[in-house]
């Protein structure tokens, strides 16, 4: 007997479904254009049966076979949830050992429920019950689908009512399988500070690859938790809209695991969650241990697609505010950095405010008074204002800002302490370290204990205080500039728990925040990019990218985070790092939020007047940049490419936003031929005219106004002319028909 039920997104609210005995039950999981199918056998084993593209026809789900391919022996290669201790025989998904000391575990299909939980925005949740048939053990797996976004969602709920406490040692989030390709390909990204998103491309071969982190806070410092396969080919990064691929992202700010694992069938299975590292968890009866969100997207059109999935599905449902507006800022931390007072910050915000910013941001060294922050080895934790430098208060910088016509905001660093400071010596209980140990110091400081109640609502008191005591405050920079060393809780019973209770109090403190001021902009930084998750970015409106600000520099990076995450979430600043024009600086800047981190005052006129101008410009593109769809033209990662290109295009194909800057600066590098564009309206006509000129550039070789035929566009290209003399180029197009 095979019971299907036909899954509608439109027309379906909620389907529940109670294993008969002897039954097969297909659990299609669907969004518009992706489909994962799920298959409970007649002995209660959930297998994955199939991802990739959606069928036109829910029914044929039903005839899709099950994998029986030989050479696994134990039948659950396939497996939805792989348990560990009985016949499986590869990397378990999950591992657990009973009150009984008994380590093994069976998980067997108990019943689906599927609800569309948001019908304006099509969002359904599929929640499959397994049970153990001899432990009162369950797991819950749930996916939700982001039907018009095409990104799923997936976690899992574990629970017992077992007579002790049962030790969880392994508690994946997702574990996937693909048997639709010959050889799969994973992109993986590395780094360290300055050198964020390095991708690199491997060819997965028989056995285990991990991509992991054991840092504690800063956990994407090496090794960011978001990937890419491609399917049977390497990945084309020239060619954009060519190849089958699945990304993935763990939304999780803490330590964790993927695993690819090519089995002894040449499958790929993918296991992905919480670092198991350090981290036995006790879980006693009656309590939930949820795992965070593993979410990934797929497209049998390229990266393309992949990435406006990413973006589209970001902007709707994860990143706060993430279809309204931002604003630009300065930041004085270039400019200043400790050494500060009230006059020398009153005087950046009226330049500031004479550029056109919208906001001053105050960085570090603000606070301390018994160890004032005038450098970075003291002062983290006492957050009262400076009162050498700030003697009138922050109210009085609010004040100020607000009489100039701009916002005001402040960075904090809430989690960290350095040993040096008074509240490392009225609250040595509250801070991360080996009591027998000596202390080791990353950036000479070292990390509270987020796991205490009590430093949680220290952390939301801190920042909470700021706003309540200054209600202008307007924008809030986060930064996390350490990694747990001496991994050690004075206040939690398992120490094995401090690494995710750690994060766990983190989110309950960015929740409350978020809760209390739904409409503040927030910065997630962590000495750059070291943070960045769709875990994290729940809470965040914007990220900071890199502290790598060298315009040639931020041309890769920036691009890798655009696999990801949209451009509207992106800081970019304009500093004086890097040797390139400012010209260059700025562009690369647009491509994104726009910012400023330098001595304004230094600059010569003609230098801020282009940056007036580029300002004033940039509020002209800049909703299409946040909110358009992107296309990668020209990849700077591609041997032989002497420029990056890529073009934002609004959603109804009006307007768009076409950036190329020069990679190569050998002799005669450059565009020699013409890029054929992507997104566009074959049957609209397009204005192409180049913006954002410095003030002397000769106007003979500006590009525009030219009318062309997106047909034109697309299929024969156009050529922006970048040379040694024209490193950067931005040309907006706009419908004229």
């Amino acid at each position: 007997m095979n019971i299907f039920f036909v899954y509608s997104c439109i027309s379906i609210l909620a389907i529940t479904n109670v294993v008969a005995q002897n039954s097969t039950v297909n659990i299609p999981i669907v969004t518009a254009d992706i489909a994962v199918l799920l298959r409970a056998n007649t002995n209660g084993d959930i297998s994955v049966i199939y991802i990739g593209k959606r069928l036109q026809n829910d029914a044929d789900y039903a005839s899709m076979p099950n994998f029986d391919g030989d050479g696994d022996y134990s039948g659950l290669y396939s497996s939805a949830y792989t348990t560990s201790g009985t016949r499986n025989l590869l990397e378990p998904a999950i591992q657990v050992v009973h009150a009984d000391g008994n380590p093994s575990l069976e998980l067997k299909y108990v019943r689906y429920q599927q609800n569309r939980t948001d019908p304006q925005t099509n969002i359904t949740l599929t929640t499959i019950y397994l049970k153990d048939p001899i432990y009162p053990f369950d797991v819950t797996l749930n996916y939700k689908a982001y039907y018009d976004t095409n990104v799923i969602e997936q976690w899992s709920t574990i629970q017992h009512s077992e007579t002790g406490v049962v030790v969880l040692q392994k508690y994946c989030s997702a574990n996937l399988y693909f048997a639709s390709a010959h050889n799969y390909y994973l992109t993986h990204f590395h780094g360290d500070w300055a050198q964020e998103m390095r991708p690199v491309e491997i060819p997965l071969t028989p056995g285990i690859k991990v991509l992991d982190t054991k840092l504690g806070t800063r956990a994407d410092m090496f090794q960011p938790p978001s990937f890419i396969i491609s399917f049977n080919q390497p990945i084309n990064f020239d060619d954009d809209d060519q190849g089958e691929i699945l990304a993935g992202n763990l939304a999780w700010t803490g330590n964790y695991q993927i695993q690819f694992e090519i089995d002894p069938v040449r499958n790929l299975r993918l296991l992905a969650g919480i670092n198991p590292y350090a981290s036995e968890y006790y879980l006693a009866a009656g309590k939930e241990f949820v795992t965070p969100s593993f979410l990934f997207t797929y497209s049998a059109h390229g990266l393309g697609t992949v990435s406006r999935n990413w973006h589209r599905w970001a902007r709707k449902h994860r990143i706060p505010l993430g279809e309204n507006t931002r604003m630009t800022l300065l930041n004085n931390w270039e400019t200043t950095y400790f050494d500060f007072n009230e006059t020398a910050l009153t005087s950046l915000m009226k330049i500031g405010k004479n550029l056109g910013v919208d906001l001053f941001l105050l960085d570090d060294g603000w606070f301390g008074n018994k160890y004032p922050r005038d450098n970075d080895y003291q002062g983290l934790g006492d957050w009262q204002e400076n009162v050498k430098k700030l003697p009138h208060g922050i109210s009085y910088l609010t004040d100020a800002a607000q009489t100039l016509g701009i916002k005001f905001g402040i960075w904090i660093e809430p989690e960290m302490v350095n040993p040096k400071s008074e509240l490392y010596e009225n609250h040595l209980d509250w801070v991360i370290r080996q009591p027998n140990r000596p202390e080791y110091y990353f950036r000479n400081q070292l990390p509270l204990d987020l796991s205490n109640p009590d430093v949680q609502e220290f952390v939301f008191n801190t920042v909470d205080g700021l706003f309540t005591k200054h209600p202008l405050l307007s924008y809030i920079k986060w930064d996390c500039n350490a990694v747990i060393y001496n991994a050690y809780s004075s206040s939690n019973p398992h120490q094995s728990h401090l690494y995710i209770d750690y994060v766990r109090g983190l989110y309950s403190i960015m929740s409350r925040l978020r809760t209390k001021y739904p409409t503040t902009p927030m910065m997630l930084c962590s000495g750059g990019g070291s943070r960045v998750d769709y875990g994290a970015l729940q809470y965040f409106t914007e990220f900071w990218p890199s502290d790598n600000t060298d315009g040639l520099e931020r041309v890769f990076i920036q691009w890798s985070y655009t696999f990801f995450y949209p451009s509207i979430a992106l800081c970019n600043h304009v500093t004086n790092w890097g040797k390139q024009p400012l010209k260059f600086r700025t562009d690369i800047a647009m491509m994104g939020k726009l910012g400023y981190d330098m001595a304004l005052s230094k600059l010569n006129t003609s230098d801020f007047i282009f940056s007036q101008q580029a300002l004033q410009i940039y509020s002209r593109l800049k909703d299409t940049i946040w909110h358009g769809d992107i296309y990668r033209l020209v990849s700077p990662y591609v041997t032989g490419n002497d420029v990056a290109s890529l073009i934002y295009v609004n959603e109804t194909q009006s307007h768009a936003v076409w950036f190329t800057y020069l990679v190569n600066y050998r002799y005669q590098a450059g565009t020699v031929r013409s890029i054929r564009l992507k997104g566009l309206d074959p049957n609209k006509k397009y204005q192409l005219q180049e913006v954002n000129n410095y003030p002397s550039t000769d106007e003979s070789i500006v590009i525009g106004p030219v009318t062309l035929s997106g047909d034109y566009l697309m299929k024969f290209g156009f050529n922006p002319k970048a040379n040694a003399d024209r490193t950067s180029i931005i040309i907006e197009l706009q419908s004229t028909s």
